[in-house]
């Protein structure tokens, strides 16, 4: 463990991208391929591979105590310590003085992360992490906190590990790419890449894999200067859901690659019974059931409907009465044993129009209330959960104006506007995929700090201060203190509190984990932030559980924002 750290220290010392790729492939040459192997996941800042659904459960205040009591420091000093790092493990690396007592090998770290993640209980969680804390030298002690968190800080993605493990094994960095992408695990990853087989890699179904973004189309007329016949559809104000199905079992993985099956219970039943293995691509959105003007199977409701569902283990069969879901797919990504993202679009659409045909012909052949599969069918009562999301064509500006105003009358957000020739390339965002939307601009921020409020808030958390991305570090943006309801606040004070890494009274520093969404009136240049922007009557729309931290927008954003703003 201690060569992993110091190699992460000559990553951390430099800015280039080939010399940080390069301290990772010499560390992989210099260690045994199962040392390596598990190496690689902890460089991507994390304990275990992403597809494992283990975590440690560990809040940072826990892990602010038990930095507090080893070091003896007091609060303050310890406060002083997070102003200059703004890092825990950091922190952790300066103030722990106790001498190395173990040998501890990254196999035996993931070992006593394993423990940790199964052990029941903050007391039993922090008892091993006490232990382990004061057993190893400061400098190690360091990067276990960092991994612990899920941010190592040192400018060092997976894309670049996957470079490393390229350059250190020889391989192609594509054959890497694709391995790690269908595996969902790059330690395996590197064992292939070591061992030359690379190529044997298959798709491990029940792996969420990265999902395609849209970047947004200011006008129409930008929108077709991209290319000239589009696929259209409507933009649903809903939370993206990869849905991966077998005869037997069906699991819902979010944006943010969590598994959110037990949210909607009434979804799996509805996509039982696929004749092969398949991944789809679609929507999540609360939906009324009702027939629409048109005599179709009703329409998708505001997001503030389907927030009464996210994030619940236990759904009642009330709430899902109250507010019944619909899945409405769009892409699909995997069937039997091809992977199909390298196909078109169009050539992906002919494919899912099929499967689901097949699936609703089986389904009409069944009688009513007992199809294993629940797309629109002729059976009278037969309750749609799973819908094929409708598809139009535009080529001209008009059509794609028409299009946009039909959407927005069905109370839909607006247009998702796609290349029929286009790949499926995931965790990008290109011109391939566009999203038109006529409205104030917003932000995917992070919650870098919450305070309490005042009035009938005071003793909870309730104004949130807010940053974006620029290059490797959050930049604070604004603050705001309305948008959210008295529920949402008094579950996100719970949340804060645990993971709080500094307490300066009436102000907490907090974890960056959390995503909102935040409208604004305008924009304007100002030094209360180190952004160097402030937002006017800034507010928060909504709370962003489906997206990552580094989803949130980047400043390269705000200034785009800025300069339209100037011109208008």
């Amino acid at each position: 463990m201690q060569a992993f750290a110091e190699t992460c220290e000559g990553v951390a010392s430099t800015t280039k991208k080939l010399q940080k790729i390069a301290y990772v492939a010499d560390y992989f040459n210099s260690t045994p391929v199962d040392s390596a192997a598990v190496s690689s996941v902890f460089f991507s800042g994390r304990p275990f591979a992403v597809w494992e659904e283990s975590t440690l459960n560990i809040g940072g205040a826990l892990l602010w105590r038990i930095v507090e009591e080893l070091s003896g420091k007091s609060g303050d000093e310890l406060s002083s310590a997070y102003r200059r790092h703004g890092d825990l493990g950091a922190v952790a690396g300066e103030v722990l003085t106790a001498a190395r007592q173990i040998d501890l090998s990254v196999v035996d770290l993931q070992n006593r992360f394993r423990e940790i993640a199964s052990a029941r209980g903050p007391v039993a969680k922090s008892e091993i992490v006490r232990d382990l804390l004061s057993r190893v030298s400061p400098l190690e002690a360091k990067y276990i906190i960092k991994i612990m968190t899920g941010d190592l800080r040192i400018g060092l993605k997976e894309s670049l590990v996957e470079d490393a493990i390229a350059r250190a094994y020889g391989a192609r960095l594509k054959e890497v790419q694709r391995a790690n992408m269908l595996l969902g695990d790059i330690g395996e990853t590197l064992k292939l890449a070591a061992a030359g087989k690379l190529a044997e890699a298959k798709m491990r179904l029940f792996h969420p894999l990265g999902f395609m973004l849209a970047s947004p189309a200011a006008t129409a007329e930008e929108a077709l200067s991209y290319f000239e016949d589009a696929l259209v559809e409507d933009k649903y104000d809903g939370i993206r859901a990869q849905a991966h199905c077998s005869a037997d079992e069906v699991r819902l993985f979010s944006r943010t690659r969590d598994n959110i099956t037990e949210s909607f219970p009434e979804l799996p039943g509805a996509l039982l019974g696929m004749p092969q293995d398949v991944i789809l691509d679609g929507e999540i959105v609360a939906w009324s059931y009702l027939e629409d003007e048109t005599g179709g199977p009703g329409r998708a409701q505001p997001f503030s409907a389907l927030q009464q569902r996210l994030g619940r283990k236990k759904v009642s069969e009330k709430l899902m009465q109250q507010v019944p879901v619909a899945y409405l797919v769009f892409d699909i990504l995997y069937i039997g044993q091809e992977l199909l993202l390298d196909r078109p679009l169009s050539e992906r659409s002919r494919i899912l129009d099929s499967v689901l045909e097949n699936v609703r012909r089986q389904s009409r052949m069944q009688q009513a209330g007992q199809a294993t599969f629940d797309f629109p069918a002729e059976v009278p009562g037969h309750v749609t959960r799973v819908l094929r999301a409708p598809v139009s064509f535009a080529s001209a500006a008009a059509e794609l104006e028409q299009l946009f105003e039909a959407a927005q009358a069905r109370g839909n957000e607006g247009l998702m506007i796609k290349d029929p020739q286009s790949s499926y390339t995931p965790g990008r965002r290109g011109k391939s995929w566009l999203k038109l939307k006529r409205e104030l601009a917003t932000l995917d921020v992070v919650v870098t700090a919450v305070e309490y409020g005042h009035g009938k808030r005071i003793g909870v958390l309730s104004d949130y201060t807010f940053a974006v991305w620029d290059g490797e570090r959050l930049v604070n943006i604004g603050k705001a203190y309305s948008g959210l309801t008295d529920l949402e606040i008094s579950e996100m004070t719970r949340w804060f509190i645990e993971h709080t890494l500094e307490d300066q009274g009436m102000r907490l520093l907090v974890e960056p984990k959390i995503v909102l969404e935040v409208a604004f009136n305008n924009m304007m240049k100002s030094d209360r932030h180190n952004s160097g922007y402030a937002l006017r009557f800034p507010r928060i729309v909504r709370l962003r559980p489906d997206k990552l931290p580094e989803d949130a927008d980047r400043i390269e954003r705000v200034r785009q924002i800025f300069e339209a703003q100037q011109k208008s």
